[in-house]
């Protein structure tokens, strides 16, 4: 998804939980040092781009289409797999144009038993046009969104796996969102942010567990890119301080440096908007933001190579590992 925003998100969203705008970026965290060690399980890339691959094997995962169905039955399928407690939850929404879309969030939970958790979510469908395309002839075309969509979903799955085989002492909810991607072409903006993250609007509205809550969220958003560049967004910035600091000191502790920089970015339209305004949950956007693009996005976005050719394990590695050693911290 993602526009840039010009003016500042409501106010609704300052009942964020006060504590996440504490904290000052690149400072030393001191919290590590009285933490006691866990052994935290190696990401494997590997595993993580066969997951992208086989995303994209279905095509262009556009809602309505054969391949979006059958893409979502892979996820799911492979999340039931790893974790008992895997939910479809179907939800319609109206799109900008009028069109009803039929939705599937799909929802991962370990040990749902217990309130201290938190919350790991992408979005795994295909954005319907590249309408960013240099080339005009393609701005109606789908899009593969190998890193829009596919990059976030690949390490989740692998984090899944790695949670089946060591459970993190904390809850977990693995949250894939579908109609994110499905705004307004460039050409037909709708002057509002409304019709972006559809998925996650009906999810924060009507989350899979009554009465849901988590201490916090990271959202994946493009993270698969070659010498990506994950800068700090700035509605992270402003209502989950905390979490930012959190991950992105974690990722220069273990080696990540030239990933996770500590520089501004811009606020971004995303689904972390929509967690923090419903549920009142601080959610970082992890998203690979990049100044040297006319977009601000790495430059594929929403184009026609967005494509596997723009995927390097080496950064699903710097992200997965990253998260893991975040989750795996805690207690």
């Amino acid at each position: 998804m993602k526009r840039f925003l010009i003016l500042i998100v409501p106010v609704i969203l300052a009942s964020c939980n006060n504590s996440s705008q504490k904290g000052t970026a690149g400072a030393t965290d001191s919290s590590q040092l009285n933490k006691p060690k866990v052994e935290i399980p190696s990401f494997n890339k590997d595993s993580a781009y066969a997951y992208v691959v086989a995303q994209l094997a279905f095509g262009p995962r556009v809602p309505g289409t054969p391949a979006h169905e059958k893409c979502a039955e892979y996820i799911s399928g492979r999340l039931k797999s790893w974790c008992k407690d895997v939910i479809v939850q179907k939800c319609r929404m109206a799109a900008f144009n009028g069109k009803m879309l039929e939705g599937k969030n799909i929802i991962a939970s370990w040990k749902p038993e217990l309130k201290n958790r938190i919350i790991l979510c992408s979005h795994w469908e295909s954005r319907p046009w590249a309408d960013h395309d240099p080339d005009p002839k393609n701005r109606r075309k789908p899009v593969d969104a190998a890193n829009d969509g596919a990059s976030g979903v690949g390490i989740l799955m692998e984090a899944a796996r790695q949670f089946s085989l060591k459970e993190p002492a904390i809850g977990i909810d693995i949250v894939l969102f579908d109609l994110e991607d499905y705004g307004p072409p460039q050409d037909e903006s709708a002057g509002t942010d409304k019709w972006w993250g559809l998925g996650s609007q009906y999810w924060a509205q009507n989350p899979h567990k009554q009465e849901y809550s988590a201490r916090y969220g990271i959202l994946l958003d493009m993270v698969g890119a070659p010498g990506a560049t994950f800068l700090l967004e700035g509605i992270s910035q402003q209502y989950a301080a905390d979490v930012q600091k959190k991950v992105w000191d974690a990722a220069n502790r273990i080696g990540y440096s030239s990933y996770f920089l500590y520089e501004k970015g811009g606020m971004v339209t995303d689904d972390h908007i929509f967690i923090m305004k419903y549920l009142n949950i601080p959610v970082v956007d992890l998203i690979h933001l990049d100044k040297t693009t006319d977009s601000g996005f790495y430059p594929y976005w929403h184009t026609t190579h967005d494509n596997l050719a723009s995927i390097d394990a080496s950064t699903l590695k710097a992200v997965g590992q990253t998260m893991l050693t975040v989750v795996y911290e805690e207690q």
